[in-house]
């Protein structure tokens, strides 16, 4: 790989992306100082299959943007050792992440702002929503492990979308499989191109630092005690004679080096920006090696904000009138506000406190006096935001996902897909005096997309039917009613394992013949859903009503 090819100049996202289209029948006039803001920032998602290292990825990046002392304690909060980006009371007792989680960093000139998903595959309709406000995301991956479940059906979220990703082959400080085979089955795995741009010095316990592929240099590490502190780097050149690195290691990476060069591969930031190949970098969250060379070469590579598409057609970001969408609404984050935050992705324009703007589903107009910047659970005002930034507004009750706040003509942001479920039960509430605040939470639940409600309009009594895409989500419904709204509750599991949005005329509707193991119910908006225990149900049903469509995403 030669440095002309690597460092050839490219244009960069707001280049290509930000210029007014022809096709948009939105006035898209362009403003200097939003352009620059855009410049400066970067909005990015994390992904992975559980237990990869992706919290504690996340953790390490604060620690090196210099928001933490130690890793998993917040900056000037004594003896709080918990992991800042899981919040939520659950979360810290299980040790998975549960909800999606913004970080707002300042680091070396750039506004960043990290999105950290939840890996689990049962949380994984907030990880979708939450790749709808990135623009690049960052792929982990364990070195022994390889590609993962979760980690494949992530990225093909990311590929529809066509996100940039980099990948961050992680833990190889521990013993996993050779370099050049995590690449292969990557290519092989995913179907997209991967270029190594360091390369690791050893693995294992023989794990000693990065040779970085593009400034030519050997970055060795030294153990601190504690994978919580930032590791000295030594730099030298591959051909120093150092006594710091084992001569057979040496050697090793000489050849490896050779190998990689030799087969002509070059990383091509155009390619990278289509999504169609990702940087490859490796290390060890836990120790911290190789994390501040990943975190300055994501800062060069990955992209500023970009257009987005409406149904007016694409927006630029540069444009000077503000515009967002809500991607999240979350309720309870801090027990002494008890108020409901609707996180709003700032899409193009400047935010200013107080202005007003128009509700685009509702055609109401809206001033926005409680504005905050968001750092996990924690918040303080903001006064002005730009493109690629997170905002957190207190929702008055009137936001859904996926809503569009602008200025100006009215126009809507691409909505977000609803998941068909696949578990489903009835929730029960244990207590006759609690069922007002039952009823409460179950209502904010469904409004953060938590989970889905249906109801039997046949049923005697209407107790909600819980939908969920996994099934822990049940478990966090019911802790979520208990610890947040003081509601005990009880469940009884259905028998259905499949779900889909029965759509057609009126008349159509009305003649749906099901099988009588299936059951027809009805979501919050009223449409028709009908529940099937299996896949030979769904198929019979669809042969009986051939004037209907059964959809699995809404």
């Amino acid at each position: 790989m030669s440095s002309e090819q690597v460092n050839s100049p490219q244009p960069s996202a707001a280049e290509t992306s930000n210029s007014p289209s022809t096709n948009s029948q939105v006035p898209v006039e362009s403003d200097p100082v939003v352009r620059e803001q855009v410049k400066k920032r970067r909005t990015f998602a994390i992904i992975s299959h559980p237990d990869a290292g992706k919290t504690t990825l996340t953790e390490k990046l604060l620690l090196y943007s210099g928001y933490l002392n130690v890793a998993g304690s917040v900056r000037a909060r004594k003896n709080q050792r918990a992991v800042t980006s899981d919040w939520m009371a659950m979360e810290r007792e299980r040790g998975i992440s549960i909800t999606s989680t913004v970080l707002n960093i300042n680091f070396q000139g750039f506004q960043i702002n990290l999105l950290d998903t939840p890996g689990h595959q049962d949380f994984s309709e907030d990880t979708y929503r939450t790749l709808t406000a990135a623009d690049c995301a960052v792929m982990v991956i364990d070195a022994a492990k390889g590609i993962e479940a979760q980690t494949e059906k992530l990225f093909k979220v990311c590929a529809l979308r066509k996100i940039p990703i980099l990948t961050f082959i992680n833990k190889m400080d521990r013993p996993g499989r050779e370099p050049l085979q995590l690449l292969g089955e990557i290519e092989e795995v995913l179907g997209i191109g991967a270029a190594p741009l360091n390369w690791p010095i050893g693995s294992g316990t023989d794990f000693q630092g990065v040779y970085d592929r593009l400034k030519k240099q050997v970055n060795l590490f030294e153990p601190v005690a504690h994978g919580s502190l930032m590791v000295p780097t030594k730099v030298e050149t591959l051909d120093a004679e150092s006594s710091a690195l084992d001569p057979d290691l040496r050697k090793k990476l000489r050849d490896e080096i050779e190998l990689l060069d030799g087969a002509g591969a070059s990383f091509d930031r155009d390619k990278f920006l289509r999504a169609e190949v990702t940087p490859v970098f490796f290390g060890s969250a836990l120790t911290n090696f190789g994390i501040e060379p990943f975190l300055s070469a994501f800062l060069e590579l990955s992209p500023p904000p970009g257009a987005r598409d409406s149904d007016k057609g694409p927006i630029p970001a540069d444009r000077s009138q503000f515009a967002g969408f809500i991607f999240k609404i979350q309720a309870n984050m801090d027990p002494r506000h008890r108020d409901r935050i609707a996180f709003v992705r700032v899409c193009s324009g400047r935010f200013v406190r107080d202005m007003s703007v128009q509700h685009v589903q509702s055609g109401e107009s809206i001033r926005i006096s409680r504005s905050h910047r968001l750092f996990a659970n924690n918040r303080e005002s903001m006064d002005e935001a730009y493109p690629g930034d997170i905002i957190g507004i207190v929702n008055p009750g009137g936001f859904h996902l996926g809503d569009t706040l602008c200025e100006g003509k009215p126009f809507q942001y691409k909505g977000m897909p609803q998941f068909s479920p696949e578990h489903f039960a009835i929730l029960s509430c244990n207590e006759t005096l609690r069922r007002k605040q039952f009823v409460k939470g179950i209502d904010q639940l469904v409004e953060e997309g938590a989970i889905q409600i249906l109801n039997d309009p046949n049923a005697f009594r209407k107790e909600p039917i819980l939908a969920a895409v996994g099934q822990l989500q049940f478990e966090v419904v019911q802790y979520r009613l208990e610890a947040e709204y003081g509601a005990k509750t009880s469940i009884q599991k259905l028998p259905y394992s499949l779900a889909r949005w029965v759509e057609g005329t009126p008349e159509d509707l009305e003649a749906l013949q099901l099988p009588t193991s299936a059951m027809k119910t009805l979501d919050r908006e009223n449409h028709v859903v009908a529940l099937f225990g299996g896949k030979w149900e769904l198929e019979y049903c669809m042969k009986q009503n051939p004037k209907l469509e059964f959809k699995t995403v809404r």
